[in-house]
């Protein structure tokens, strides 16, 4: 596993839910076909109100135009990021967008569990309050091996939690994998 995450931030406030981050009308694609997959990386965040976002004129376009992937490759979010249903479609479509880490002040339980055992992206935590320190579109780094989050584009660098030992399951690739490499289920 690549121990740097590089990429640009896209910020949001409080309480992100799951109905924010994919709207239940985007719930009908097939995450099996290749093509209607996509449609979830199109529609993710589109249900995050403007003024949580943190852009101006409430402009929250996490993608451009017909695109699934977004240029926004880290999430910097506050308190309780992913409250809501426990749907697994949420961290999915922040994947398939190209989302690779969420930095945030704290989770929903089942919403960072979905994260880390699907293996979708890393999700850290942060005592900093980051969503007050960082802009969206700000140039970042994340360091795994020291556990750091660097904006490149203010020089400030903040410590970020151990990631523990869900760190073990993400580099596995999902909670599945995990398990056949340590032998709790038998491989295929």
């Amino acid at each position: 596993m690549k121990k740097i995450i590089e990429g640009l931030a896209y910020v949001l406030g409080n309480d992100v839910d799951t109905d924010q981050i994919i709207p239940a009308e985007h719930l009908v694609y097939s995450l099996s076909d290749p093509e209607e997959k996509k449609n979830y990386g199109k529609f993710a965040l589109t249900g995050v109100p403007g003024e949580q976002a943190g852009l101006p004129e409430g402009n929250v376009s996490f993608t451009e135009g017909d695109n699934f992937e977004s240029k926004y490759s880290i999430i910097i979010g506050g308190k309780n990021f992913g409250c809501g249903s426990s749907r697994e479609h949420a961290p999915a479509c922040m994947e398939i967008a190209g989302v690779r880490a969420v930095v945030a002040q704290s989770y929903a339980r089942i919403f960072y569990r979905n994260s880390v055992d699907g293996g979708f992206f890393i999700p850290f935590e942060c005592e900093t309050r980051l969503v007050e320190e960082i802009k969206t579109g700000d140039d970042l780094k994340i360091d795994l091996e020291a556990n750091t989050l660097s904006n490149k584009t203010q020089n400030k660098t903040y410590d970020l939690k151990s990631l523990g030992e869900v760190i073990d399951i993400i580099e596995a690739g999902n909670i599945f994998e995990y398990a056949r490499k340590t032998g709790m289920i038998a491989s295929s």
